[in-house]
């Protein structure tokens, strides 16, 4: 088929050296110039993190939603099926060595988010007393467009932005891949399965975003743990594996894997693009779709919601996609020659039998819903943003959204029914549409490195008694 041909063709170009150069230098760059801040302040992160879920404290100031609520929904959006089908396809595809480069995209990517998050809040809009819009869009058109005055460059970034982000609109990974996953547990039509998650992604959007967020901030954690304690169990279940499964991991990060039972086998340029890819999938650093999340918190600083953006990468790769992995390589299961969501269970199983198949597929459906409604007030901020914050037609726009929006996941289902697509095949569709909004953002962000810096050292100064206040600085932009 002449689509899939071209499809791979421009995965292989679009994920190739210049963008993992991209991604990994972007992560490496904002690491030294913030003085190694993931790492350095890595417990103040946790500590700051933690301790939002327990304060009662309310922030002043514009917002929608509390900065706990707003990395709930981010934390739902990112982790998902990217966690359980997409670590499993690079596992699949890439062999055990694309885990270490998974791992890469993770501990630098922490930064990266830290950044984007960090300006989305500082350049975001106001609508009324609590609502706020934010992303990449905004600090582009604001950042770039305005303050530094490229108004016509920025116009051209943010449209080849919003170009490559609506691809995401079409192909979405959430209802193909919990549609898989229920399907082949209990032997039900796909298409029928994704019918019934279609139907509930309506019910679960059409509260508004201050509805996700309540309903994330109970759901999202308990997943989370859920998931987290049962793939322990089965890692733990091979003890005898897990030193051999780490020589795997990191000796095949640098030579490939030969082909092994199912396994077709992997080179290394394949396994370094599959492990990226994942990863930035999974977790979001550096595609710019998270920070207008978190432009949504009411929070007193930037850089406070930063700092969460720091946890959310941490939790869904380092701690999360690990799991998935670890779980895979140790059991065996990478060598069967299944691929997504199949693998996964057929890991998960070999631990808890078909009683812990059906467990987990039932932690996937509520992880792709949450992913889906959290995708969904991404979208609601590109649309606000193209249509203008005060326009009349807005209202329009966001009811018509609520309509459209889970339509394509359905029809990509359809579309792979019909004509019988591999599991890694339809994330070869995944991998074109996030890679345009790659480019563009991880370019932005550093084009605002001094921004980024200059809020920063105010915080420091602020926050953590490092350096001396400036009592002229603006935390937040003004028009």
């Amino acid at each position: 088929m002449w689509l899939l041909s071209f499809v791979e063709t421009l995965v292989d170009w679009m994920w190739g050296t210049p963008l993992i150069v991209l991604i990994l230098g972007t992560g490496v760059f904002f690491t030294v110039v913030s003085g190694f801040f993931q790492f350095r302040h890595f417990g103040y992160v946790i500590k700051n993190t933690i301790g939002q879920i327990f304060s009662k404290k309310v922030e002043e100031g514009p917002g929608t939603l509390t900065p706990y609520q707003a990395i709930s929904v981010a934390i739902g959006s990112t982790v998902g099926v990217g966690n359980i089908g997409g670590v499993a396809t690079a596992v699949a595809v890439g062999g055990p060595g694309a885990v270490f480069w998974m791992w890469m995209a993770g501990i630098f990517g922490q930064i990266v988010k830290m950044v984007e998050v960090s300006l989305a809040l500082h350049y975001r809009i106001r609508i009324g007393e609590e609502d706020t819009y934010g992303g990449p869009t905004y600090y582009i058109s604001r950042g770039i467009g305005e303050e530094r005055g490229w108004k016509t460059f920025a116009k051209i970034m943010c449209f080849l932005f919003l170009v490559g982000f609506f691809a995401g609109y079409i192909f979405d990974a959430q209802n193909y891949t919990v549609s898989e996953a229920v399907a082949g547990t209990f032997n039900i039509n796909m298409l029928v399965v994704s019918l019934v998650f279609l139907v509930l992604l309506y019910a679960n959007i059409w509260g508004g975003i201050k509805a996700l967020g309540r309903i994330a901030s109970l759901v999202v954690p308990l997943m989370c743990l859920f998931y987290i304690g049962t793939g322990l169990f089965v890692i733990f279940k091979n003890t005898e594996m897990i030193p051999h499964t780490f020589k795997m991991i990191f000796e095949g990060a640098f030579t490939g894997t030969a082909a092994i039972g199912g396994f077709t086998g992997a080179s290394f340029s394949k396994m370094i693009q599959v492990g990226m890819a994942r990863a930035v999938y999974s977790n979001e650093a550096g595609w710019g779709s998270s920070p207008m999340i978190h432009a949504t918190a009411k929070v007193s600083h930037p850089i406070k919601q930063g700092i969460l953006g720091i946890f959310e990468v941490f939790t869904d790769t380092i701690i999360i996609c690990s799991v998935t992995a670890l779980m895979i390589i140790t059991s065996g299961a990478w060598t069967s020659g299944l691929d997504g969501a199949t693998l996964t269970l057929n890991a998960f199983s070999m631990g808890f039998g078909k009683l812990g198949a059906i467990i987990l597929v039932i932690g996937m459906f509520l992880f792709g819903l949450t992913t889906a409604t959290g995708l969904f007030a991404q979208f609601e901020t590109l649309f606000t943003y193209i249509v203008g914050a005060h326009s009349p037609h807005l209202g329009t726009i966001l009811k018509a959204n609520k309509i459209i929006y889970p339509l394509p996941g359905f029809l990509l289902v359809l579309y792979a029914y019909v004509y019988g697509l591999p599991t890694y095949k339809v994330w070869m569709f995944i991998d074109v549409s996030i890679g345009v909004p790659i480019f563009i953002n991880l370019f932005a962000i550093l084009l605002l490195t001094p921004k980024f810096l200059s809020l920063l050292r105010d915080y420091r100064a602020r926050y953590m008694n490092i350096g001396e206040v400036d009592p002229n600085f603006k935390v937040f932009y003004e028009e």
